[in-house]
């Protein structure tokens, strides 16, 4: 019976020596893989049919979901919830349009991943009262330098997270594989911040307008004045005829002109700011490409701008470029021929292009591909260039205005018309029809006269015998 007993001792201990110890812990604890379902009784669930209606739309804007599903299925995770009051009423209305620009995604997903910490952390968790038990927890967002998380508790024993934002809703929602904190106030990382601060500051030199050599007032023939104030009920000092705005011709802001020391300004750094812009603004990819690889035009209009000129760009956007065919880039120097047709040689916003064609109708603007002009009109509350089948619409307004180069998005490429011959001056309408001219009829008493003088052998004197 022994003999036994200490045999199936033996049995189990060879099988057990055989058999690895993390091969036993393998087939008893069951792992979590990366590629689980999240369930309708996950965090994310929770948070998308929340109160936190403005941060859920702004996570399935920034396109979080599948990567926060990918954290959830790794560990547990805490998220702190800015309240709706806080998204909707309290945000600065400059810094929420600069989050939902498209080409602002990228600050926008930094954003909402410094409010989600990878690790489970509830009220009990929390540090105490004393200054020196502050907790500092890493965030999703980690191109963030500093990105470490503060949670500390004030005296009056509220929690704050980040040093700013005070909890109002501890441990709001809980479910297995994380939490969510109500907080007072959006909670902002630092390059977030130095994203938007970059933006406003090209955006807050976009009404400087240059200071120039005195301007002589083509209404008056005169150097322009500061105007005096005019008391109320007296008459005007000009005549109606004469106090009528000038032409779309003129430009509103001038700069100085060509023919003085050259480099007037630095316009390779004005060229450079506004492809910049076009690239941070997003959408006006292509059209930046082909300035700077695809042919040498952002030189050019940098040389332009420092002697002096002034250029209004009319971009067309990715959309509008992608429809361009391979035969219409094939031809030499075809991509510079179809960008001088949107350079107009004016400084022109989209307040005087629009206050231009509501007074003359149909404006025309030189552009640098002479000697064809584009023709624009007013249409539907906004400006319409071209002519034709396929014209183009002003989409995205002074995207980039300083004074001497102006920018204006347009939703497809402009084609100057096909050329005509050209009518005689002073003739107007349809072409008249060709004129046939019938021969002269000789007449029966001509005819006899023709017979006769040929009896008689003599040569006829009369040019219609022939």
């Amino acid at each position: 019976m022994d003999s036994q007993i200490y045999g199936a001792l033996g049995i189990f201990l060879f099988i057990f020596y055989l058999i690895p110890p993390a091969a036993i812990n393998a087939t008893q604890l069951p792992t979590k893989s990366s590629s689980a379902q999240i369930n309708s009784n996950s965090v994310l669930v929770a948070l998308l049919d929340s109160h936190y209606t403005e941060l859920s739309e702004l996570v399935e804007k920034a396109l979080l979901l599948q990567t926060l599903e990918e954290a959830v299925s790794h560990h547990n995770i805490t998220i702190f919830a800015p309240s709706n009051e806080a998204l909707e009423r309290h945000l600065d209305p400059e810094f929420k349009r600069f989050l939902l620009q498209p080409g602002n995604l990228k600050s926008l997903q930094n954003l909402l991943l410094f409010h989600i910490i990878p690790s489970r952390v509830g009220s009990k968790e929390w540090p105490g009262e004393d200054l020196e038990s502050v907790a500092y927890y890493e965030t999703l967002c980690i191109e963030e330098v500093g990105n470490h998380l503060p949670l500390t508790r004030e005296s009056s024993g509220d929690k704050v997270v980040g040093g700013l934002a005070r909890v109002t809703r501890p441990d709001d929602v809980i479910r297995e594989d994380g939490l969510i904190h109500g907080i007072e106030r959006l909670l902002v990382p630092r390059l977030v911040q130095e994203d938007f601060n970059r933006r406003r500051s090209l955006s807050s030199i976009s009404a400087v307008l240059p200071e120039g050599a005195p301007v002589v007032d083509p209404r008056t023939n005169r150097l322009k004045k500061p105007a005096t104030p005019v008391p109320a009920g007296a008459p005007p000092a000009l005549p109606v005829y004469d106090a009528m705005a000038p032409g779309p011709s003129l430009a509103p802001a001038p700069a100085p002109g060509p023919g003085g020391p050259r480099h007037h300004f630095d316009g390779e750094s004005q060229v450079k700011d506004f492809i910049q812009t076009l690239l941070h603004y997003g959408g006006y990819n292509e059209l930046a490409d082909i300035l700077v690889n695809l042919t040498s035009l952002a030189t050019e209009m940098g040389k332009l701008v420092s002697e002096g000129y002034v250029l209004t760009v009319l971009a067309p956007n990715d959309e509008a470029m992608a429809k361009l065919t391979t035969d219409q880039l094939s031809d030499p120097g075809a991509p510079e021929q179809i960008i001088y047709y949107h350079l107009i040689p004016e400084y022109q916003t989209e307040e005087s292009m629009y206050n231009s064609v509501r007074r003359f109708g149909k404006v025309q603007y030189d552009t640098l591909r002479l000697p064809h002009k584009v023709v624009a009109e007013e249409a539907d509350g906004s400006v319409k260039f071209g002519q034709g089948e396929e014209p183009a619409y002003l989409f995205d307004p002074d995207i980039y205005t300083d004074g001497r180069i102006s920018v204006q998005g347009i939703d497809g490429v402009l084609f100057p018309p096909e050329q005509t011959v050209e009518k005689p001056a002073g003739k107007v309408g349809p072409p008249s029809p060709a004129k046939v001219v019938a021969e002269p009829k000789r007449g029966k008493l001509l005819e006899v006269a023709c017979s006769i003088v040929g009896a008689f052998g003599q040569d006829s004197q009369f040019t219609s015998c022939y």
